[in-house]
């Protein structure tokens, strides 16, 4: 049997194709990226980018309608946007197998929040499976649709940052063949969820629930682990918190649970009752523990261990051991800051330069250019969701007087505009709010790797496609003053931006510069910028753009002056932009 070294998106995408997959759609978003891009490496699949989550769940539940077997992917709060068609698919039920993959990010390592998605499952009456490392990856894939398809529901997938990015020996199989060809059926009174359809299937959900709960008692997902002690311990777990558990109590006897919703109850309660002492170790929420102290077993779980951030081998020993577990890592050497910074030549930069000489209030949102709350260009003041940026502007709008008013600026990148920003748009122009919005169009999804969307003019799979025309857009929705800007232009970003915040209506700017990292039709790099020591007066103007090219570098009599590292230095030119001096220039 053929074996190779996966991380757990890989072994996802493996394991979709093994299974059969037909269609594959997702969203961007770390740290469940990887598993779409890994798709295209199997023909098979028609894996592709949706604007939006909640689109990518819909075009799954149109395939699974049809009888093909589907995996949907996004982060954990990709759910949230996916929340509304997910809950009554749980109703409606599928035909083809369905699998939504969330990718949760304990320790919010590229989050705005670490929720905890195992509670979706049980909200939505959707169970959920957990690996604990890329073999299981590859193997609750396959297994979850083939659970999807006997039990008639959709099929969570929950992965943690760890176990997507972590790698391990997988064995791989050959793909299932004999699959039934995908058709159209007729079947309203399951897929047309009016109350009276509505009515009789949540029963059915019920039902089957309690099904799945019996089933799971004896499936091997579930199992029993010897431990090298006298049997007087024993620990519940699952997922990524397995192996910690495994690794700091090697003496304990463990139930690894493979399906945490429903969980296996008549399983728990015959390994419960062997110990004297039991333990739950799990991430985030105490989703295990609440539900076995409601059946009336004692465990110790969060009161040892914390709600906050991953747990780690060190964090499960030292609450175990009854210390106090802080909730974020710590080091005890004295280690150099280095916090994340926009890349030499991102045409953001003089954009958030230009907001902050102005005094914006800028209502942000998530991308790279969330990093303009970063000093020194500390130009972003909320950052909420997807796609809040334009709401909270036109909230803020309604509250502030005029002087206020025209400061409020709304900053969404070209991606997340088109994920949830549109609507957002929309709202602002039909209720004569008066603000400016800023789309940073770069053609690409750059935060989390530079996926293609649909502005860019690719698919993920390479295809040629319609590259949208945003100005058509915004003056679709009723935008009258709708400018384009090249954000390289320093003054003349300027000017544009205190023109349009004037505007006492909705104005939108759109300043367009391809990512200088895209992976096609790349941005030619232009020489390397100097500085002329002669020159410089040591103003440190050039450090607030906060390029991380420009470094500063004392001399012997304490003046100082900037140095521009050519390693670094695409020579977008912004530097020598905001010089007043004349001291930077091409390199000689």
């Amino acid at each position: 049997m053929e074996r190779a070294i996966l991380s757990g998106n890989e072994a996802i995408a493996r394991g979709a194709y093994e299974a059969g997959v037909k269609v594959a759609s997702a969203y961007p978003g770390t740290p469940s990226t990887e598993i779409l891009e890994n798709m295209v490496q199997y023909p098979s699949i028609d894996a592709s980018w949706a604007p939006n989550e909640k689109v990518a769940l819909e075009v799954g539940i149109g395939a699974a309608i049809g009888g093909a077997r589907t995996l949907v992917a996004m982060k954990h709060v990709g759910v949230n946007v996916a929340a509304d068609p997910l809950f009554t698919l749980s109703y409606t039920g599928v035909k083809g197998g369905l699998v939504l993959v969330t990718a949760d990010d304990p320790e919010l390592h590229s989050s705005q929040n670490e929720q905890d998605n195992r509670n979706y499952a049980k909200f939505a009456k959707m169970p959920m499976f957990e690996p604990a490392d890329s073999q299981e990856a590859l193997a609750f894939t396959r297994l979850a649709l083939e659970a999807s398809e006997q039990f008639d529901t959709p099929v969570f997938l929950r992965t943690t940052t760890r176990i997507s990015h972590s790698k391990s020996i997988v064995e791989l199989q050959d793909p299932v063949s004999g699959l039934p060809q995908p058709a159209l059926e007729k079947n309203p009174a399951k897929f047309v969820m009016l109350p009276g359809n509505a009515r009789k299937r949540h029963p059915l959900v019920e039902d089957r629930l309690a099904k799945m709960e019996e089933w799971a008692c004896r499936q091997p997902f579930n199992r029993v682990e010897k431990g090298t002690g006298d049997g007087r311990v024993g620990v519940i777990t699952a997922g990524v918190s397995y192996q910690y558990a495994r690794e700091v109590l090697p003496e304990a006897d463990i139930l690894k649970l493979g399906l945490v919703y429903p969980l296996p109850k008549a399983l728990i309660r015959d390994f419960a009752a062997r110990y004297e002492t039991l333990y739950v170790i799990e991430e985030l929420d105490p989703f295990i523990e609440e539900q076995l102290l409601a059946m009336g077993i004692q465990v110790t779980g969060k009161s040892l261990l914390p709600l906050c951030g991953e747990l780690t081998p060190g964090r499960v020993a030292q609450g175990l051991s009854g210390q106090a577990v802080t909730s974020y890592y710590s080091h005890k050497e004295m280690l150099p800051g280095r916090p994340p910074s926009m890349c030499p030549g991102c045409p953001h930069r003089g954009v958030f330069y230009a907001l902050n000489r102005l005094k914006a209030f800028v209502s942000g949102d998530i991308g790279c250019y969330t990093l303009g709350f970063m000093e020194p260009l500390s130009a972003m003041d909320t950052c909420i969701c997807m796609g809040a940026s334009i709401g909270n502007a036109t909230g803020l709008s309604k509250v502030l007087d005029p002087p206020e008013r025209s400061r409020v600026v709304a900053v969404i990148g070209d991606s997340t505009f088109l994920h949830t920003g549109i609507n957002g748009l929309m709202d602002m122009v039909y209720n004569n709010a008066a603000s400016t919005v800023l789309i940073l169009d770069n053609r690409i999804t750059a935060m989390t790797g530079r996926q293609e969307n649909p502005s860019s003019g690719y698919t993920l799979m390479g295809a040629d496609s319609y590259r949208v025309d945003m100005e058509e857009i915004c003056r679709a929705l009723g935008v009258r003053n709708v400018r384009v800007i090249d954000p390289y232009q320093v003054s003349a970003t300027h000017k544009v931006l205190e023109e349009e915040m004037a505007r006492d209506e909705v104005s939108v700017v759109i300043a367009r510069r391809p990512c200088m990292l895209v992976k096609r039709d790349p941005v030619a790099r232009k020489p390397a910028l100097s500085v002329d020591d002669e020159k410089c007066t040591g103003c440190r103007v050039c450090l607030k753009i906060g390029c991380p090219a420009i470094e500063w570098r004392s001399s012997d009599q304490g003046k100082g002056s900037a140095h521009i590292n050519r390693l670094f230095c695409v020579g977008c030119s912004l530097c020598r932009q905001v010089c007043h001096f004349d001291a930077i220039g091409e390199c000689q």
